[in-house]
């Protein structure tokens, strides 16, 4: 063999294809890691499309065949894996570059599949007849006959443009919701389009809305979009409901053709206004109040049926809803800000507060305002009143993520008086409760990378809570207007407290410098392409409070926001161009400081400063170091996270951390504050101890979903409760004592450690779920009862033993008990489902008898070279001779949950268990015996149906290698060999013969 590597250097020279041949072989470990990677990235990219089918399918859409096919090509890939990596495990030297090539095909091929997974059309579209968005609507109450009477207008060929009007809350757009949703039942129609027009008409937006609806694709010429619409609708028969439109527009700018009779067309508009529909040519059916009984009806079906058994009661309630006016929208927010009310003084006193509210007022608007106003009002706490204002500065129609928006009032210091940041967001869920019970906000599904809850306001509930701050000046709000210039100076009033221009299109904050001396909130966010902010804007902003610009271009934060002293939260995630932040020393009331996903080289000057700092993201792939002495003199932190080395003294001073990511490069550090922390720990946590390597970063998963979310659009990927030792002594004197709470425990190279007895949890209660040990050469037994019991493993469900060169036995201190007559062994493993032990090349006997019994969980065993080990299950010697004198025993079944079991490269393999232990097979689906020639015998237990004929376990995929080894090997069901072979046959290599070689 030693001549090999000249020979291949000479073949080299005979041309390409040879050169590729070497290198396939020679490369074969690096190609198989890469196209386990690629795996894994499709996989994951598998299960994000899961999330967003089930949503599709949650709202009565099909999944396209496309994607189906994607899922099928998904799994084969899967199944395609599980074959190669067990050719792997047992090619031969001689067969690595037939391999490698085989493998690269596959790179090719899950390449391909991994490159079609991103469907920005969507992953489904509406069950036939796909002509149009089934809407979610509650029940109609009274309005039928506005409905009917609009209904036969669709059906008839006298009217082709119909306007339905009346005031913000009637139900126009329910009764628009419904119509649409008959529509697609009735199949009439090509095509039924939805669009929401809302307050800011624009005509870009409208055309773009359209063309979605249709599945269309806009070119890059804006002008050619009236007359490509005009095209494509003339040859359709179809439906366009134009909801909340505020002014007249001309329908040929957008290019929509006229609805004339017998054309097969129809244009619903709805408007609170008679003169819009009006001018727009429509015929108008105005949407009339709800009758009592109706409105009574309605009331009743929120607040409950119970109220009426009072009769004193009865009469107030019917009082409130005459009150109401017949006006869905307020009597449904009534009702929910009155449910669970029992007492008749307070029903007496809202009846009362609604008839001198409605007296005070003059107009329908401004009615219906001052009825939800009442339930507005009904909160009483000024800071859940504040909470749901703040909901207003969002665009109109927005769903708002339900962690976002709580941290926005965390931001706010509206829910600041708890002493932590869990408290404070158990508070803001339980206020979002009481804003949604009230019917002040409704709950929705937001369809991004990940399924998440948010909320959403009703438009006219939203004009509500903007009128309140508007009629003051307080509230400057033109979130999502498509602005594509910062407004006036002239709009800027004095009295301002909030100003919002998110989700616009600013490219530059110019030179003007707003006397806003009271504006505690500017939001700039989702600006993305706001490139610059001239130096003079914030200099009057003395009060600025929450400045919020993530996820804009900016290069650099002006040297003026240094004297925003002020300020609370300084918000600059995403901003993936920015590369300065001023001196922030002077900004001693900062709570929050995001850096999250930023360019910056260096911790900002003067973050030293901030002893009020409650929130610290410092994430940047270009930041090297965090200065010694900064973490120490941020006492009040919270939320810590950053890749950065960090000194064990310096965090255990934060007394309040709850949320932790860093690293400890001495043992010491993270020791001392291990045991500094006297019950307080953080609740979230990814910690790395010693020298983890940046390639062992660059593959976490944290880092990975960070780059499947792209460049530009990264989110803060929450941590689990993770510690890594890398390269490291531990164990080597005194215990190592990990926090009780964590999930993951992870020791690499780490030579010194004898055994897991040398680590313990600081506390009673244990957590650890997920525990992987490798190259740790110094380990001789995963547990040593006789230094300590075994509870660090008591609940661990994942434990993955590599590359221990030294490893002798799994448990050392076992006492010889009678499996007859004595309960087992306290189950170490009692809660684990997957084993895996890879080259522990010294161990021989893996498992006693008794610890077999405590593996009522596991589901998954992977044993892959280990070349000295001689049995899976083996009897202790002195429990076996005791056996021999007690003469014949029952036979004990184990392993009841197994699905998989790979026994790969085990040489002197000679039993998988002793006399009297069978394995199950009834849960088996995956097998795996390559070059196991020693092993004579298979202890599989085929379960027996009622007539007494074996049933076959539910086995997908076997594999053995050598073939002719498994028609020798004997078993010891004699079911099992017919039952099983098959399957396992039919999978198996023919290229014994070769491989031998």
């Amino acid at each position: 063999m030693e001549l090999v590597g000249p020979i291949f250097e000479v073949i080299k020279c005979f041309g390409f294809p040879t050169s590729r041949y070497i290198d396939r072989h020679r490369k074969l470990e690096e190609i198989m890691n890469d196209l386990r990677r690629r795996v894994d990235d499709v996989n994951a990219r598998m299960q994000d499309l899961e999330l967003r089918k089930e949503a599709e399918i949650r709202c009565r859409k099909v999944v396209k065949k496309e994607v189906e096919n994607w899922f099928e090509d998904a799994r084969r890939v899967n199944t395609e894996m599980e074959k190669i990596e067990m050719k792997f495990r047992v090619v031969s030297y001689f067969s690595r570059a037939r391999l490698g090539k085989h493998v690269c095909q596959e790179i090719e091929e899950v390449e391909r599949i991994y490159q079609r997974v991103s469907f920005p059309e969507g992953v489904a579209v509406d069950g036939p007849p796909s002509i149009g968005v089934t809407l979610p609507t509650p029940n109609l109450v009274g309005e039928m006959d506005v409905k009917e009477q609009i209904w036969e207008y669709f059906m008839g060929d006298e009217v082709g443009m119909i306007g339905v009007c009346g005031m913000g809350g009637i139900g126009k757009t329910t009764i628009m919701k419904h119509i649409n949703n008959q529509l697609l039942k009735e199949n009439q129609f090509d095509a039924v389009i939805w669009v929401t027009v809302s307050r800011e008409f624009n005509v870009v937006k409208l055309q773009e809305d359209i063309a979605r609806a249709l599945d269309y694709d806009l070119p890059e010429n804006k002008l050619e979009w009236p007359t490509l619409l005009m095209g494509i609708l003339e040859r359709k028969r179809y439906v366009l409901i134009l909801d909340d439109v505020w002014e007249w527009f001309s329908l040929l700018d957008v290019g929509i053709p006229e609805a004339t009779l017998h054309n097969g067309r129809k244009l619903v508009i709805t408007s609170r206004s008679f003169e819009v529909c009006n001018s727009m040519g429509c015929k108008v059916f105005k949407v009339q109040p709800l009758s009592p009984i109706a409105s009574l009806k309605l009331f009743l079906h929120q607040v409950g049926d119970s109220i009426l058994q009072d009769p004193t009661l009865k009469e107030i309630v019917n009082h409130i809803v005459d009150q109401c006016g017949g006006l869905p929208l307020a009597i449904v927010t009534i009702a929910c800000s009155m449910k669970g009310v029992n007492d008749i003084c307070e029903w007496k006193n809202a009846l009362n507060e609604l008839r001198e509210r409605v007296k005070s007022v003059k107009g329908l608007d401004t009615t219906i305002f001052e009825h939800l106003k009442f339930s507005y009002d009904r909160l009483k706490d000024s800071k859940i009143q504040k909470c749901f204002l703040y909901c207003s500065l969002y665009p109109e129609d927005y769903a708002i993520e339900k962690e976002e928006l709580i941290e926005k009032w965390i931001d706010e210091e509206l829910i600041n008086e708890l002493e932590t940041r869990q408290a404070m967001h158990d508070r803001g869920l339980t206020i979002l409760n009481k804003l949604v019970n009230n019917c002040l906000l409704e709950w929705v599904m937001i369809d991004g990378f990940d399924l998440k809850e948010g909320v959403k306001m009703h438009d006219v509930v939203r004009d509500m809570a903007l009128s309140i701050k508007k009629g003051c000046n307080q509230f400057m709000v033109k979130s999502g207007e498509q602005l594509e210039e910062i407004p006036d100076e002239n709009k800027w009033e004095n009295n301002l407290e909030k100003v919002s221009l998110m989700y616009n299109s600013i490219s530059e904050v110019s030179l003007i410098s707003p006397k806003c001396h009271n504006l505690s909130t500017l939001l700039l966010q989702k600006n993305y392409s706001l490139g610059r902010i001239s130096e003079c804007f914030f200099e009057q902003m003395y009060g600025l409070k929450v400045l919020d610009l993530s996820s804009t271009g900016i290069l650099d934060i002006p040297n003026s926001v240094s004297n925003l002293e002020n300020l609370v939260a300084l918000v600059l995630r995403n901003c993936h161009m920015l590369r300065y932040v001023c001196s922030l020393a002077r900004l001693k009331a900062l709570r929050k400081l995001d850096l999250f996903n930023t360019a910056i080289k260096e911790v900002p000057h003067g973050i030293e400063m901030l002893t009020n700092l409650t929130y610290l993201n410092l994430y940047s792939r270009y930041l090297k170091e965090l200065p010694m002495g900064i973490l120490s003199r941020l006492p009040n932190l919270q939320y810590s996270k950053t890749w950065l080395n960090v000194k064990g003294e310096e965090v255990a001073k934060l007394r309040k951390l709850e949320t932790l990511l860093g690293l400890f490069c001495e043992v010491q550090d993270f020791q001392g504050y291990a045991m500094s922390l006297l019950g307080h720990k953080p609740t979230e946590f990814w910690v790395g101890v010693g020298s983890p390597k940046f390639e062992y970063l660059e593959n976490h998963p944290w880092f990975r979903k960070l780059d499947d979310l792209g460049v530009n659009n990264r989110e803060d990927i929450e941590v689990d409760r993770e510690i890594c030792f890398t390269d490291c002594k531990i164990g080597s004197e005194n215990l190592v004592l990990l926090p009780n709470n964590v999930r993951t425990l992870t020791i690499e190279h780490c030579q010194n450690l004898k055994s897991l007895s040398n680590v313990s949890l600081l506390g009673d209660t244990n957590e650890l779920k997920k525990c992987t040990i490798s190259w740790c050469e110094g380990i001789e037994c995963m547990v040593d009862l006789s230094l300590s019991s075994c509870k660090l493993l008591l609940n661990i469900e994942v434990l993955s033993l590599r590359n221990l060169q030294n490893l002798l036995e799994l448990v050392r201190g076992v006492a010889v008990v009678s499996i007859s007559h004595t309960p087992p062994l306290p189950a170490v493993f009692s809660s684990l489902r997957k084993f895996y032990l890879v080259r522990c090349t010294s161990i021989k006997k893996l498992f006693s008898v008794q610890l077999c019994q405590g593996f009522q969980n596991l589901e998954y065993i992977e044993v892959n070279r280990c070349e000295k080990l001689e049995a899976i299950i083996a009897e202790e010697e002195e429990e076996n001779q005791k056996a021999e004198e007690r003469g014949a025993r029952a036979t004990i079944c184990i392993f009841p949950k197994l699905q998989t079991l790979h026994l790969i490269k085990l040489l002197e393999l000679k039993s998988i268990s002793c006399s009297g232990v069978m394995i199950s097979t009834e849960s088996l689906q995956y097998l795996s015996i390559i070059h196991c020639s020693k092993l004579k015998k298979i202890p599989f237990s085929i379960p027996l149906l009622e007539n007494g004929q074996p049933s076959a376990p539910p086995l997908q995929y076997g594999y053995v290698h050598p073939r002719k080894w498994w028609k020798l090997v004997e078993f010891d069901d004699p079911n099992a060999k017919d039952v099983l072979s098959p399957i396992v046959l039919e999978s198996s290599s023919e290229e014994d013969e070769e491989d031998q070689a």
